[in-house]
């Protein structure tokens, strides 16, 4: 019985430790201009959003949210989101493989006015870690995450990490 205590103790300050460190990557990477959403909340309302997904196309493929809408982020073009007629109100929500891409696409798009644009705390990488489902290219469910590179793949705690 106190063996299991241990371990329980041990993973929950296992995950406060990474969630704080995730905070600190953050906070050194971001503004904090848009607001984050959480996935849990996202989970509830996925259905009723835009989701922008802004990593390079060999991520998406490789895996996405459902209903993504791949915008990039090397090549993001403000002109080929105006031109799809998003009403500036519309709920999106921009995510990528952590929150640092998808922040600078976010702010982006708020100063294309915007509205009502929220940034993935802890992307990609969140999602999968909540046992959430994410989808290939096939849109078919995929255990597969690309973490854009070994450095970032430490974030990834669920899934298999591509690179």
């Amino acid at each position: 019985m106190n063996i299991r205590i241990i371990y329980i103790l041990l993973f929950i300050g296992h995950f406060c430790n990474a969630q704080n460190a995730l905070d600190t990557l953050l906070n050194i990477h971001n503004n904090n201009s848009i607001p984050y959403i959480s996935v849990n909340e996202l989970k509830v309302i996925q259905d009723t959003v835009i989701l922008f997904d802004a990593r390079e196309k060999k991520e998406y493929q490789i895996s996405h949210l459902e209903n993504a809408i791949h915008v990039g982020y090397d090549h993001f073009s403000i002109t080929h989101i105006t031109q799809q007629n998003i009403p500036k109100e519309a709920h999106i929500v921009v995510y990528c493989s952590l929150g640092i891409r998808s922040e600078d696409i976010s702010e982006q798009l708020k100063k294309a006015g915007y509205v009502n644009v929220h940034n993935l705390y802890g992307g990609i990488f969140a999602w999968k870690n909540n046992d959430y489902p994410v989808l290939n290219n096939k849109n078919q469910v995929t255990d597969k995450v690309h973490t854009y590179s070994k450095e970032w793949s430490k974030w990834l705690y669920k899934g298999k990490k591509v690179y």
